[in-house]
């Protein structure tokens, strides 16, 4: 990796994601992913639909598994009602089974706000690589927004491109 490498030179555009507005239902959104990605058999790493306000200003970001814990039935407490299989060593959850799709359909109806990964970092496109890294490791993001002179979003950072370009460094 060079050390004069920055953020504008792996960051990808922002039309390579899908995106919706903060309004949109989840159900809607799974929709929206299972036809922009598991359809088309186009796996883009993240999957992930970007969230957006009535001004098209970035929010946040929205992925399977922020779908699926959003739709999950909550039950009373986690430990609630469980068992574990010693064989598997895993845990049985016997309600929860049953309460998925009443209590997921239900909650699929939610607005897509109240479940996505809301921006709270991000890098400018002439920031270093090992910045966006550093922030993406830290906070545990898969993608980071780019934001010219902290205000205009430019483009996405994913932390596939930030292995690469350092996984080349340490390989050479």
């Amino acid at each position: 990796m060079s050390t004069n490498k920055t953020v504008k030179d792996i960051m990808i555009g922002i039309f390579e994601f899908p995106h919706i507005p903060h309004w949109f239902s989840i159900q809607q959104a799974i929709r929206i992913l299972k036809v922009s990605f598991l359809h088309t058999k186009k796996y883009a790493e993240p999957m992930a639909i970007l969230i957006f306000d009535e001004k098209y200003n970035f929010m946040g970001t929205l992925g399977y598994k922020e779908i699926l814990k959003g739709i999950e039935p909550k039950i009373i407490e986690p430990d609630a009602g469980t068992q574990t299989d010693k064989a598997n060593n895993s845990e049985i959850i016997p309600i929860w089974d049953s309460l998925f799709c009443e209590s997921s359909k239900e909650r699929a109806e939610k607005p897509v706000d109240d479940i996505m990964v809301p921006v709270q970092f991000f890098v400018d496109p002439n920031d270093t690589i090992t910045k966006a890294a550093y922030l993406m490791l830290r906070h545990d993001l898969a993608l980071l927004p780019v934001l010219e002179g902290n205000k205009k979003f430019v483009g996405l950072v994913r932390m596939v491109d930030i292995f690469d370009e350092i996984s080349e460094a340490v390989i050479k």
